[in-house]
């Protein structure tokens, strides 16, 4: 196990290049399921990418979370629009999860999808599907945490998840 000397001031980060490897690896253990998040920006531009990051804050009121890097390129979309949906991944869906990941330009490309009440993207097939009202947003470290209200939700309760582990996305068996 690798531990690392306590940093002389709490709020001071660790700097060193082997915490961070290892801290990578320790979060990727973590078995998470897979998300999309698609949004539209005020010009009409589509933004959507896989997340690992999400889960629910809260049931009265109906509060999700994810995150997303402030380096990333869809960030000036979502910080634009009040409105987002959050796609879960089911098994069946490694193929779209990928497609997500990759780069940018390629994401909508011959791609079949809805749209939401409130104009995005919405993708067909999920285990679970969240319309949101994006709530609050907090800067914290490399990451925006964006904090949404749930306005409509639906789901497929008996399909398989995507599942994220060890920087794979692999289908849950089922």
């Amino acid at each position: 196990m690798y531990r690392l000397p306590m940093p002389s001031s709490a709020a001071e980060p660790a700097k060193n290049q082997d915490f961070e490897s290892q801290l990578r690896l320790c979060l990727g253990l973590f078995a998470t399921g897979v998300t999309v998040v698609t949004a539209c920006g005020p010009d009409g531009e589509r933004a959507g990418l896989t997340v690992s990051s999400f889960n629910s804050v809260s049931l009265q009121p109906p509060l999700v979370l994810w995150s997303l890097n402030r380096a990333s390129q869809s960030m000036a979309i979502f910080e634009s629009t009040q409105h987002h949906v959050i796609h879960v991944l089911g098994a069946h869906q490694l193929a779209l999860g990928e497609r997500f990941a990759s780069p940018r330009a390629q994401r909508w490309e011959g791609l079949d999808h809805g749209w939401s009440q409130h104009g995005c993207p919405l993708l067909e097939g999920c285990l679970a599907v969240f319309e949101c009202r994006q709530r609050s947003r907090h800067v914290e470290g490399d990451h925006v945490i964006f904090v949404a209200q749930v306005q409509a939700c639906r789901s497929h309760p008996d399909a398989a998840p995507l599942l994220y582990h060890r920087g794979q996305m692999f289908p849950y068996p089922s």
